[in-house]
């Protein structure tokens, strides 16, 4: 485990520094795009104040990473073992950094039209191109690795929707003979709960992605390439945690008015709904080792509550642009990593 101090003698050096800068880049960038899914719901509804709900997902964010890694570091290390980017350091360095500058830009991108791309598949896609361009073919690419992220893409937009769908019909059928004023504000207060409990998965999955990244840059940079296994120190989550939250108070109303407003229009007690679905699908992921993606799972359930009220109660036409954006990030977001690679090794 690196200490604190430790880290920052690294910092001297000029390799770290870049690594450093460009991965909390993406952590930054996660906090616009994805962070804010976990809190779009309480806010849409207006349970909550977007300044409070911010400050309540940072929290959160810093508590999921935190206790799940306590209980298992296995997310972490499956996304830094999906690749290898060869035995030479200062390539496997400078194709990591072309990885996170190429999800920044995609990001980054995707931010400006409003729409809600997976950080976590970005990030695969990414270090994937990159390193299919460093090893020149698809030796760089671990297989079985790979077949959990296909695994989780899967679970997590069934599960999500269909979590969605039960949890609604459950809380219609339980709440159908009582009043309405008081379930209206009962589930107001609810909605902060499931809120809090999004942005704690938000931090036990998407957390854990980035700091096994930012811990394999750092030993990158400093000529170790056989590492596999990272011990996630306390700072490294206040930070990750604190990085993420700045995000998503720059940037992250677009997605919180896509996700919450635009595609679904939701009462208090769905928007519960489809916070405590997408909850239960990603602790059952984060428990099981398997990254899957905190975007993919929430806008599904947010799907599956339209659903349970009727198909034409979600906006289609929302829905479309995100699967698209979706689709792409696979092929899109890893063939620039890989044209980075090219651009970098030209430059460098």
């Amino acid at each position: 485990m690196i200490s604190f101090t430790d880290f920052l003698s690294q910092l001297t050096d000029l390799k770290v520094c870049i690594i450093v800068a460009l991965t909390l880049g993406v952590i930054l960038v996660n906090g616009w795009t994805d962070a804010p899914n976990a809190i779009a719901t309480c806010v849409s509804t207006r349970s909550m104040k977007p300044r409070a709900a911010i400050i309540m997902a940072a929290v959160f964010n810093f508590l999921g990473v935190f206790v799940m890694t306590l209980v298992s570091s296995e997310v972490a290390q499956t996304i830094s073992n999906m690749v290898d980017f060869g035995d030479n350091a200062g390539d496997a360095t400078m194709a990591l950094c072309a990885a996170m500058f190429a999800i920044v830009v995609w990001a980054t991108a995707a931010w400006a039209f409003g729409i809600p791309t997976s950080e976590s598949h970005a990030l695969i896609a990414g270090i994937s191109g990159a390193a299919i361009a460093i090893q020149g073919g698809l030796s760089g690419i671990n297989g079985s690795e790979w077949i959990k992220v296909i695994y989780g893409l899967v679970l997590s937009s069934v599960l999500g929707f269909g979590s969605g769908y039960i949890m609604t019909k459950l809380i219609e059928g339980i709440c159908r003979r009582m009043d309405r004023v008081k379930t209206v504000k009962f589930f107001r207060g609810a909605q902060i709960v499931g809120g809090a409990s999004m942005a704690f998965m938000h931090g036990a999955q998407d957390g854990q992605k980035f700091m096994g990244i930012f811990l394999l840059g750092i030993s990158l940079a400093g000529g170790n390439t056989d590492t596999t296994t990272f011990i996630i120190p306390m700072w490294l989550m206040v930070l990750c945690s604190v990085v993420m939250a700045l995000g998503t108070s720059i940037g992250g109303y677009k997605i919180i008015k896509s996700v919450g407003m635009d595609m679904v229009k939701l009462e208090t007690y769905q928007g519960f709904a489809a916070d405590m679905g997408g909850a239960i699908c990603l602790l059952i992921a984060s428990v099981t080792g398997i990254p899957v993606s905190t975007t993919h799972t929430k806008t599904t359930a947010i799907m599956g509550v339209g659903a349970s009220k009727r198909l034409s109660a979600i906006n289609w036409g929302v829905v479309k642009e995100m699967v698209l954006a979706w689709v792409l990030t696979f092929p899109g977001c890893g063939l620039l990593g890989y044209l980075m690679v090219l651009l970098f090794e030209r430059l460098f």
